[in-house]
């Protein structure tokens, strides 16, 4: 790569991700121009969604962050872990089980693929716990917080201690002590659990010598100690070492030996088989039991614990040792969220902000009529969500609205979008929803949310069996006079108001009749049957939108090779997919300049000589998630175009998904500027290399900061 291509990029000491693996095999570039199918130039997708949560974990020891934000990002790592093993982990063990190797296009048997993520994980854990226990909990101290060890408790404390056991811990406790008469329990999917080992025989004789004891559910993992005992700054004990503490209580007259917490990660995949299936809430409802019981694929037990437990643990769980995940720390660092949220110290934290709003949309106007003014354009959470609320709020309301359809993927518990669409169907509306009840890990709720909407009176359908309906539209029919005037909201995110404080996600609110007719054709295609509607200004998938990707990239080359300039900008939060990988490769070889922003998997190799030397990949990660998917081709008809679909597989060929063109110059060269910001971020940008490094870009010389969320926060929100 040329010099402009490294200006600003530097290895990043002591945090890059690449210092987590003991092993990585060195790039060695190939001697001769190689078959653009040639797995030598693709990255297993597993292992690089693997490197992102490295790049998570990175942004623990930047001390450029808020202290209690750089351990929200150590609890993040782990809650991403857990579910990289519960779905990706879980589906390459099932691979080897089952003898049922399918290597991906990088031709990586699965066995190998699970040897090097059990080494980078094994590596990672050690490190995040070095993180927890050597830099934060300290830091964390001198800022007069701390979560108390038992060795650390005094006299007070302890008394305190064991009252709250007796009050509010013991009496929800069942203690298990394992003989045939009490056979291992089943316990739930990262649940906590104690192993113990006793000594002595109880009321009944019995000396089986070992016991289980699951930590109850309802109860919190991590307990605030009163003023009164904690004299000193904000002090907290975890259940976890409230129940070792008071383990003997629980066996009367027996002694504990040993006492080990541990949890078990289990395949939490949904397998529904469609073509049984008589009613998919009813199927859904019924596998979503056998999630928090599925096969185990990973143990985390305390690192002191003696062999002879965790072994008997690894066979009662049928594990290897390469499962076994020995930690210096409470398991499941993820529940020590409840210490960010118990602590208010706006000081230790990111400065609130708050979201700005169009100029057009501050208007007391009804908002129907500032978007048939004009095009209106959203980037959440720099911009409110408000707005797309108050368009379905006063929708719901206004008697001129007769008709409101809505896709629904993620959108929270008591959603006020799911209520305002009961009250529109209660207040006789014509309501139609379209619900995704596949919505990993949101299925349970998903089916209460359409449960609540059929009540109301709204119409309810499942989206398309095998294609899930990943389409982020609301359309909205309002009578005006004579006619029937559409309005639609169009998102590369879900409806989900907490998301959209965190993500960043582009909504657009349009009364363009094309628009809006093709997204009514889509919904009629959801919820009807029939052959695939012509749509003019939108793109569909799984029919229409990768071609037409294709399409425009084909432009680029031909502009390319015609010696114009010629641009790709693509952001989304995976790149898997061979077709486009090998079209950015061609696109790369005709000198066509092409910069991917992809935030989590990306299977292209950039800069290899002669194949993808003007592809630049970028990954940022930062105070909030990139999640928005949008495209800039220079020599399009229309440059700009937003989607709800990533460039993977299951996207493009087995999703209904929606690409959108941004038919308004302004708001198309407003989106252009702000992908600009991301290319010269030099300060939460990860810049990846051919070996497969991430390397995180740093201000060189007298180079500013530049992080283009920070820009986009002065640019776009209200600080303070």
């Amino acid at each position: 790569m040329d010099d402009q291509l490294n200006e600003g990029i530097s290895p990043i000491a002591e945090v890059s991700p690449d210092e987590l693996v003991e092993e990585r095999p060195q790039w060695d570039a190939p001697s001769e121009l190689p078959n653009l199918n040639d797995p030598v130039l693709y990255i297993n997708r597993q292992l690089s969604h693997l490197q992102f949560n490295l790049r998570v974990l990175a942004q623990a020891v930047d001390d450029t962050i808020p202290l209690l934000e750089r351990l929200r990002f150590l609890l993040i790592f782990s809650s991403n872990m857990d579910e990289f093993y519960e779905i990706r982990v879980a589906g390459l063990m099932k691979q080897v089980e089952f003898d049922r190797d399918i290597p991906g296009r990088d031709a990586m048997p699965a066995r190998e693929v699970l040897r090097q993520i059990n080494l980078q994980s094994h590596e990672a854990y050690q490190r995040q716990y070095q993180i927890y226990n050597d830099i934060l909990l300290p830091a964390l101290r001198e800022q007069g917080v701390s979560l108390l060890r038992r060795t650390d408790w005094n006299e007070a404390q302890a008394a305190w201690v064991k009252r709250y056991f007796r009050r509010e811990v013991q009496p929800l406790i069942s203690p298990i002590g394992l003989d045939p008469a009490h056979p291992f329990p089943r316990l739930v999917n990262k649940s906590l659990n104690f192993i113990l080992s006793l000594e002595g025989k109880d009321a009944f004789g019995r000396e089986s010598g070992m016991a289980i004891v699951p930590a109850p559910r309802s109860l919190p993992r991590v307990i605030a100690l009163p003023d009164d005992v904690a004299p000193e700054g904000q002090c907290f004990v975890q259940l976890s070492s409230i129940i070792k503490a008071h383990a003997e209580d629980l066996f009367a007259g027996m002694r504990v030996k040993e006492i080990h917490q541990f949890r078990v990660i289990r395949n939490s995949d949904v397998d529904v088989d469609a073509d049984a299936m008589q009613d998919m809430a009813t199927a859904i409802r019924g596998e979503l039991h056998s999630r928090r019981f599925g096969a185990a694929v990973k143990l985390e037990i305390g690192a002191d614990c003696p062999e002879e437990l965790y072994t008997y643990l690894l066979q009662h769980f049928k594990l290897g040792e390469e499962s076994l995940f020995r930690v210096q720390g409470p398991v499941n660092l993820g529940r020590l969220t409840s210490l960010i949220d118990q602590l208010e110290r706006p000081d230790l934290c990111y400065p609130v902000f708050t979201p700005g709003l169009p100029k057009a949309l501050k208007d007391e106007r009804h908002i129907f009529e500032s978007i048939s003014l004009e095009d209106q354009l959203l980037l959440h959470p720099y911009e409110s969500f408000a707005p797309v609320v108050d368009m379905l709020r006063q929708a719901a309301a206004d008697p001129k609205v007769v008709a409101i359809k809505q896709t629904l993927y993620r959108t929270g518990q008591s959603s006020e979008l799911v209520s305002l669409l009961a009250e529109a169907a209660r207040n006789g509306k014509e309501v139609t929803v379209v619900i995704e009840l596949r919505a990993r890990f949101d299925e349970e709720e998903n089916i209460h949310l359409a449960s609540e909407l059929q009540e109301a009176g709204a119409v309810v359908v499942y989206g398309v069996l095998n294609h899930k309906t990943h389409a982020k539209m609301m359309l909205i029919i309002r009578r005006e006079g004579r006619k029937l005037v559409r309005y639609a909201q169009l998102g590369t995110g879900n409806y989900h108001p907490r998301n959209a404080r965190i993500y960043t996600d582009y909504s657009l609110l349009t009364a363009n009749e094309t628009v809006c007719a093709d997204v009514q054709k889509v919904f009629t295609q959801l919820t009807g049957m029939g052959k695939a509607m012509r749509l003019q200004r939108l793109l569909h998938a799984p029919f229409t939108l990768q071609r037409n990707l294709q399409a425009m990239v084909e432009t680029e080359i031909e502009a390319a090779q015609a010696g114009k300039k010629a641009h790709i900008i693509s952001k989304v939060n995976g790149l898997t997919e061979h077709k486009m990988i090998k079209l950015m490769y061609r696109a790369s070889q005709a000198g066509v300049k092409v910069d991917l922003i992809v935030r989590g998997m990306c299977c292209l190799r950039p800069g290899v000589p002669g194949i993808s030397d003007n592809i630049r990949v970028f990954s940022v990660v930062g105070r909030f998630l990139e999640h928005s998917r949008v495209h800039y081709f220079h020599n399009a008809e229309h440059q700009v175009y937003c989607s709800s679909a990533d460039w993977m597989e299951r996207n493009l060929l087995n999703r209904v998904e929606v690409g959108f063109p941004i038919l308004n110059s302004k708001l198309a060269q407003r989106i252009k500027k702000e992908l600009d910001l991301y290319l010269t971020d030099n300060c939460q940008s990860w810049r990846l290399h051919a070996d497969g490094r991430y390397v995180l870009a740093t201000p060189r010389g007298s180079q500013p900061q530049r992080s283009v969320q920070a820009q986009l926060l002065e640019k776009l929100a209200i600080q303070g």
